[in-house]
Formats: structure tokens, C-alpha cells, sequence
């Protein structure tokens, strides 16, 4: 009877770990819909940077006009579950100055832009992003390329808080089948 019953509850565990997936997937579809429903607002520039055009280059930043609360939002999610390297906006960092939130997503989304191949899926950050062949770099602070990305170390995988589930469910599959 206890073998039942221990049966029964890794059951019922693996099904929690379901039902846990399936709200994380349903709320990471959630965040992505209001993501792409920005409501343009008035905002300040970003820097005014080299405008000298380099024949098929192309940087992504953030398009002005959009809602502080939607930019803040796709920064967030670009310095964290986007894996860009943001270390350069942080203060006494290169492109901490000016410190603006327009600045700052410029530079974020850029890194992404530029890790992820340059494919315009890449410069989209729901509707807050937009494509420029003017480099945006000034002073010391030096917009990636398309070259200047990656090329020291090996991008990092980025996993969804799905995945992270499905391995512990695994995990927790393994344990029961191993007793």
C-alpha cells in the first residue's frame, strides 16, 4: 500500500509541475501581448551620435515616442532574460552617460540586435525598437556590430522559465524511476 501511495503522489506532483508549466507559459504569452501594445508617448532623443552610413550596416535602438513603462519593460527583459551584456550602461560605465532611459534601451536593445544575428525579430522589443543606419556610437561609447558581438566568448544559452520546469520535472521522473 505504501508503494501505492508513493506512486500516486509523484503523480500528482508531476502533474503540479504541469499545471505550474502551463501558467508560466500562459503568463510568458501574456507579457509578450502587452509588450507589443505600446502607446506612443512624447520622450527625449538619444544622443545624437557619428550619422555617417556604413554601406549594410545596422544598429537597433529605441524608438522614441514610445511609453516609459513599455521602454523600462523591454530594457528589463533585454539586460535579463535577453542575455545582453549591459555592463556598459551602468554607472561609470561608457554608455552610462547621458543616463536616460532612451540611451540606455538603445544600447541594450543593440547588443540583443547584434547577438541575435541582425534579423529585424531582433529589433522589435514590442513595437519599442526601430532599425538605423546611422551609428548611433559617441564619445567612448561604441555601439556593437554585427562583427564586434560575441567573438570573445560563446553566447550563453538562454533558456525559458518553461524549460527550467520541463528539467525538474524530468529531474523528479528520474528520482521516481531510480527507486
Amino acid at each position: 500500500m505504501t508503494y501505492l501511495r508513493m506512486n500516486i503522489w509523484v503523480f500528482q506532483s508531476f502533474l503540479l509541475l504541469m499545471k505550474c508549466s502551463l501558467l508560466v507559459l500562459t503568463i510568458e504569452a501574456a507579457v509578450q501581448e502587452k509588450a507589443e501594445t505600446a502607446i506612443p508617448v512624447a520622450t527625449e532623443s538619444p544622443p545624437e551620435g557619428n550619422t555617417t552610413f556604413i554601406d549594410g550596416t545596422t544598429w537597433c535602438v529605441a524608438h522614441p515616442g514610445v511609453s516609459q513603462i513599455d521602454l523600462q519593460n523591454a530594457l528589463d527583459w533585454a539586460c535579463g532574460l535577453g542575455m545582453a551584456d549591459c555592463s556598459a550602461i551602468q554607472n561609470g560605465g561608457p554608455c552610462f552617460d547621458p543616463d536616460t532611459l532612451l540611451s540606455h534601451a538603445s544600447y541594450a536593445f543593440n547588443v540583443y540586435y547584434q547577438q541575435n544575428g541582425n534579423s529585424d525579430i531582433a529589433c522589435n522589443f514590442g513595437g519599442t525598437a526601430t532599425l538605423t543606419k546611422n551609428n548611433p556610437s559617441y564619445d567612448k561609447c561604441i555601439y556593437a556590430t554585427s562583427g564586434s558581438v560575441g567573438s570573445s566568448a560563446p553566447p550563453l544559452p538562454k533558456h525559458s522559465p518553461s524549460f527550467i520546469w520541463w528539467k525538474l520535472a524530468g529531474t523528479l521522473l528520474l528520482l521516481y524511476l531510480g527507486r
